[in-house]
């Protein structure tokens, strides 16, 4: 299977022609953007919540080893994320499977 490499995180969750606005009106355009800052916003808050995981259940050698990947990578990272799959929001799906609980 081939993959697709995107120069940069935006042009990656955006679906076609991040450029080009395939809406008329302005205030579309405006919910398409914010639509687009969500999606980007939601990826990274996961990345944190993961590493945040992987760090708390490491032993000290990994702990050191992820920290120092921390330091020198961004969080903007989205090769682990199917960008272009079908999701199941369904509510048996939807059971928290990590622990992350929701606020009250």
């Amino acid at each position: 299977m081939s993959q697709i490499y995107f120069r940069c995180f935006g042009c990656a969750v955006a679906v076609g022609n991040p450029r080009e606005f395939a809406y008329a009106h302005q205030e579309d355009q405006q919910v398409a953007e914010a639509c687009n800052r969500l999606v980007k916003n939601v990826i990274i808050c996961w990345n944190y919540l993961y590493l945040e995981m992987r760090l708390r259940s490491s032993d000290a050698a990994q702990r050191k080893v992820l920290l120092l990947a921390v330091k020198t990578h961004s969080p903007m990272s989205w090769a682990h994320i199917n960008l272009l799959g079908e999701y199941d929001f369904s509510d048996a799906r939807l059971t928290d499977s990590h622990g992350i609980l929701p606020l009250n």
